[in-house]
């Protein structure tokens, strides 16, 4: 026998299942259906889901502003058509991107290929040195601060007028569609910075341009307003809460509004930048994880519903 003492389980008073409150019920369960959110169940991320596209349905029938933010995988993995179609139904109203996204699109747009074996060029030092790419994109944003035009912008102008894929171009539909793409570069962090000809006066001018830009299509997510931020773990979080306390110090409240991060993994920035700290006095945050390739396509086949 045990020297210690035991507590004895006699003595235990047990409640009713039937009284006790529970969070999962059969009427939560997944259906078989053809329609993607009936299918899914009322429970965890399923429910969130429902909830985060119904909020957006209402926000498009209410002709509310959409933002979305970019890292530049959402190009690399082929989803820029779908982004367009967003601009060509009126519910894209701008987009706020890193460098990468426009050096994958200006790739694709005149070459119609991107995204190098990044390994393999790093072991013998050729890895970004793309000689057309670099040096096209910086005489772009050297002639585009001297018309002080923005940075997503003169790319855009660019591309619309002159690449040969112009209408897979993110940059070139959102220029057709008189969308704002602001650009948010971190000098040192794009292949475009390896080079001579990068201008940083001419690079700053045109990011700040844009960045301005931004903090003014940020005042129109008040009352009903989206910001979704897709694949940007840093930068795009970064911008968003810097531009959202301007745009409240200029023009005051802007609150009351939904925001969501779809990413790969779960990211700090992006938890407290995007979902949590700019809706704590109204409105709402969510973050789905899942690849990219799957999860933009499904959000935007609801979003078009």
């Amino acid at each position: 026998m045990s020297r210690y003492q035991e507590i004895d389980l006699s003595k235990i008073h047990f409640a009713s299942v039937q009284n006790r409150f529970s969070k999962v019920d059969s009427s939560s369960f997944a259906q078989v259906s053809d329609n993607l959110l009936d299918s899914m169940p009322d429970i965890l991320k399923g429910a969130e889901f429902k909830e985060f596209i119904n909020r957006c349905r209402l926000a498009r029938d209410s002709h509310k502003t959409f933002i979305i933010g970019l890292g530049g995988h959402i190009i690399k993995c082929g989803l820029a058509p779908l982004l367009i179609k967003l601009m060509e139904e009126g519910i894209a109203k701008c987009f706020a991107v890193n460098g990468s996204v426009t050096i994958h699109d200006f790739e694709l747009a005149y070459f119609g290929k991107t995204s190098e074996d990044v390994s393999k060029g790093l072991a013998d030092g050729t890895f970004g040195m793309a000689e057309e790419t670099i040096n096209a994109i910086n005489r772009i944003i050297i002639r585009a601060s001297e018309e002080k035009l923005g940075y997503g912008e003169a790319l855009g102008k660019d591309i619309l007028e002159n690449a040969p894929n112009a209408e897979t171009s993110l940059l070139a539909q959102a220029y057709k569609y008189n969308i704002p793409v602001t650009v948010h570069i971190a000098l040192g962090t794009d292949i475009t910075h390896q080079s001579p000809y990068a201008d940083g006066k001419a690079i700053g001018d045109c990011s700040m341009r844009d960045f301005r830009i931004f903090c003014e299509q940020v005042k129109n997510l008040n009352d009903g307003g989206v910001f979704i931020n897709m694949g940007s773990a840093v930068i795009i979080p970064e911008v968003f809460l810097k531009a959202l306390t301007v745009a409240r110090n200029v023009y005051g409240t802007i609150q009351d509004f939904t925001t969501a991060v779809f990413d790969m993994n779960q990211q700090y920035r992006e938890l407290e930048n995007v979902v949590r700290r700019p809706v704590e006095k109204g409105g709402k945050g969510y973050y789905f994880i899942g690849h990219h390739e799957i999860m933009i396509p499904l959000l935007v086949r609801e979003l078009l519903r």
